[in-house]
């Protein structure tokens, strides 16, 4: 028998003439970007005894982590032998809850160094169920529209929703939004580069042949050779194959990452385009692998480097390259200099066994303001420099360095910390 309808009473609504109030919100810190960086400075934060408020442009929480689908982390561990683990934090939690789901949930790939192949299902869900126990308080699908500053701090911030206005008042902000989003609607100076550094379409196909899986030199020689033919514009690119689950990463694309809202929309579009011809061209060329092969799923557009901040001081590739120490250093990585400034191809500079550079506090912190941190992909570096410290070891590093920064200054300034005693509850990410 179906269940009888019970009485449900509507009525007439309009929007007052004044306009909705806004709903206001008061924190210790507010955090503008939820990938690996704006995560790992919200738990840090939380964990310090921080009231956190957690912002996002996207519906969802983990970024481009989660949500590009590139479903593995880089510039976490030194390079070969030894493959030292270089950030700690939430990677060791991660790690351990992940692992602990059993096979296909993550896999450690070593080559010159060690990548983390991860379940990006589970990671999104490991993401919401933390910064939920820890009493983060989220809000998604908001961006920027007003920042206010006097006197040297940001006082609020206001954003957009479809559910609304919202205005957030902290003591500290922490600007992990990937293009400088706070930044730049803070006023504050910012970098753009003269010509665009390419991005990536990532998609998943399933349905991969496990056993006849292609050499990875050998398949980026062919598409070298082929890319014309299929009517791909990176020359170079690889499948990333997750062991035991029938599934690759592709990230054979390169695709503009415009901060135009049209002319970003487009690459969205053309980006799932080569992502399509990008299979195409497996399907074709090693059809033992990939004949059954189909699209499982195009993730967000992975942008790489679009706007940054300028900062106290800008991180160069020489430091890079020289591993240079700094006394307010709050990330290290061994990744390489990793700038996609050519449609075709990119740089890929090595370094060798031992090599170790760092993230230092003054390219985090912008010299106007005294509440305000960036961290991940918009601090302040050269290209090159930047291309080798923006993936998501260092990120996460970053993050917790921002938070520990935050906690230290108060109601003060970021620039005046107790820097020794920064290094000390640092120490997990800048020494063996």
């Amino acid at each position: 028998m179906p269940h009888p309808l019970t009485e449900l009473k509507i009525e007439t609504v309009i929007k007052p003439a004044g306009g909705t109030p806004a709903h206001e919100l008061t924190a210790d810190v507010c955090v503008v970007g939820a990938g690996i960086a704006g995560t790992s400075a919200a738990i840090e934060s939380a964990r310090l005894g921080r009231d956190v408020i957690l912002v996002d442009a996207l519906p969802v929480l983990g970024g481009q982590m989660v949500n590009s689908l590139i479903g593995l982390f880089a510039g976490v561990f030194g390079n070969a032998p030894e493959y030292r683990q270089l950030t700690h934090g939430i990677f060791d939690e991660i790690f351990a809850d992940l692992g602990a789901l059993g096979p296909g949930h993550l896999h450690f790939t070593k080559h010159h160094t060690c990548i983390v192949h991860f379940d990006e299902v589970a990671l999104g869900r490991w993401v919401e169920r933390r910064v939920r126990e820890l009493g983060v308080r989220v809000i998604l699908g908001a961006v920027i529209r007003h920042v206010e500053v006097a006197d040297g701090r940001i006082r609020t911030v206001s954003l957009a929703s479809r559910y609304g206005d919202v205005t957030v008042a902290a003591t500290g902000f922490v600007d992990a939004s990937g293009d400088a989003a706070l930044a730049w609607e803070a006023g504050l100076p910012c970098w753009l580069p003269e010509r665009p550094i390419y991005g990536s379409q990532q998609a998943i196909i399933e349905f991969v042949d496990e056993d006849h899986t292609p050499d990875r030199q050998e398949m980026a020689t062919r598409l070298a050779e082929r890319h014309t033919a299929y009517g791909l514009t990176r020359q170079d690119g690889l499948a990333f194959f997750f062991p035991g689950r029938g599934t690759a990463v592709l990230n054979m694309t390169h695709i503009e990452a415009p901060l135009d809202p049209v002319a970003a929309s487009d690459a969205q579009l053309d980006g799932r385009t080569q992502a399509d011809r990008a299979l195409e061209f497996l399907r074709a060329e090693y059809p033992k692998a990939f004949a059954n092969a189909r699209m499982r799923g195009y993730g967000f557009p992975g942008r790489r480097q679009t706007r940054w901040i300028k900062a106290r001081h800008q991180l160069t590739a020489d430091e890079v390259r020289s591993g240079t120490p700094f006394d307010d250093a709050v990330a290290r990585t061994a990744w390489p200099i990793e700038l996609h400034d050519r449609v075709t191809g990119y740089v890929w500079e090595t370094f060798d066994a031992d090599h170790v550079h760092y993230v230092p506090l003054r390219s985090m912190t912008p010299p106007d303001v005294h509440n305000l941190l960036a961290a991940g992909r918009c601090v302040d570096g050269d290209p090159a420099a930047l291309s080798s410290v923006r993936v998501m070891g260092p990120c996460a590093a970053m993050g917790a360095g921002a938070a520990h920064a935050l906690e230290l200054a108060g109601k003060g300034s970021v620039h005046d910390i107790d820097l020794t005693e920064l290094r000390e509850r640092l120490r997990p990410n800048l020494e063996d």
